[in-house]
């Protein structure tokens, strides 16, 4: 018999893309999986050496994360976000993003009542974090300033955006940020894809041009599983808000929600070094400009994705069609569905997958 929580949560959405999965791995040259934005890349040398030399942690990690790490987040946030004041109040470690996002209305408090809003087409586990806190899922497709603020309590952006590639530019975010002070919505900006603009340069909600030398209300969701290959370490952190860490943090040491230690000390030095997240952009750019070229020469039309680790791709069919279509050349994608309403003309394609299936993509759609 279900639980009460899965009886009320969506069908996990990539379970439905099985069957077209199964034709694409029927072609004779192999499937070419880019459905999912998992890395293929290896793990950088640097950072398999940390793991590997703080293998002895028989002890305990902290929650909080060691200083070094704190240290190397918060230099990163000034180097990369351009944050302004941040301290190791303002910073914490979590265990992957997506537990992060799935957990935390519930890890704030919220419950039936509650609000939380977040954009369209989106990442669906904006949604499911809600429904597992039974709080209202509000999804917005214009700008957030435009809902009721009655009753929400969290705002999540996401820019880059996961699966369209859009950036919310200064203005954008600046007006969201002074909205949502006026009102009292936390905002929450999941920005894992921010050293990843093509055609546009990414903008975190804690720069200065944003929100000045002020976090309060703000926290950033960041990883190092796309910028450093890391998806298998579940290494991320938040920055922001130092009440709400401060409130979160202790949530967390109740329920021992801890990072490994030997991947503390390897987050830390990854965050550490720029060298190996320019030759991984490098890459990627390659593989994105190809299948750009490809998709447009089989029909598709290219929307945003001016940054991200994919191509928000469309022949104005339903996404369905262009699934299953697509299946038949090995290749798999995304149905927009997943994404909610707003994408079911479109697909989502990843560039993730080696220099090889990609050329063997190309050559198939060309």
């Amino acid at each position: 018999m279900p639980s009460a929580v899965s009886a009320r949560l969506p069908v996990f959405p990539w379970d439905r893309l099985e069957p077209h999965k199964a034709t694409a791995s029927a072609h004779p040259d192999g499937i070419v999986d880019l459905s999912v934005g998992t890395p293929v890349d290896p793990v950088p040398d640097l950072v398999q050496r940390a793991l590997a030399d703080a293998a002895n942690s028989p002890g305990y990690p902290t929650v909080w994360g060691t200083p070094a790490l704190r240290d190397a987040i918060v230099d990163w946030c000034a180097r990369r976000t351009g944050a302004v004041g941040l301290d190791h109040r303002g910073v914490l470690p979590v265990i992957g993003s997506k537990e992060l996002v799935a957990s935390l209305p519930s890890q704030l408090g919220l419950g039936p009542g509650d609000r939380v809003a977040y954009p369209e087409p989106a990442y669906p586990t904006y949604e499911v974090g809600a429904l597992i806190a039974r709080a209202e899922p509000v999804p917005y497709t214009g700008s957030p300033t435009e809902l009721d603020p009655e009753g929400l309590r969290l705002l999540w952006l996401n820019s880059p955006s996961n699966p369209t590639g859009r950036v919310l530019d200064v203005a954008e975010l600046r007006a969201v940020v002074a909205w949502a002070r006026e009102h009292g919505v936390l905002v929450v900006s999941d920005e894992c894809y921010l050293e990843l603009g093509w055609e546009a340069e990414p903008v975190s909600v804690l720069h200065p041009e944003v929100c000045g030398d002020d976090h309060r209300g703000l926290v950033a969701v960041h990883s190092l599983s796309k910028r450093s290959n890391l998806a298998g370490y579940r290494a991320a952190f938040l920055a922001g808000d130092r009440e709400v860490l401060g409130e979160l943090l202790g949530v967390r040491k109740h329920a021992g929600m801890m990072l490994p230690a030997p991947v503390q000390a390897a987050m830390a030095v990854a965050l550490g070094d720029d060298e190996h997240v320019a030759e991984q952009r490098a890459r990627y750019a390659a593989r994105r400009a190809a299948l750009r070229a490809a998709l447009t020469v089989r029909g598709f039309t290219v929307e945003h994705s001016e940054a991200s680790l994919y191509l928000w791709a469309t022949r104005n069919e339903p996404c369905w069609d262009t699934v299953a279509e697509l299946s038949e050349l090995g290749i798999l994608v995304a149905p927009g569905a997943f994404y909610g309403a707003a994408g079911e003309r479109f697909v989502r394609v990843a560039f993730t997958a080696t220099d090889e299936r990609v050329a063997s993509a190309v050559a198939r759609l060309s």
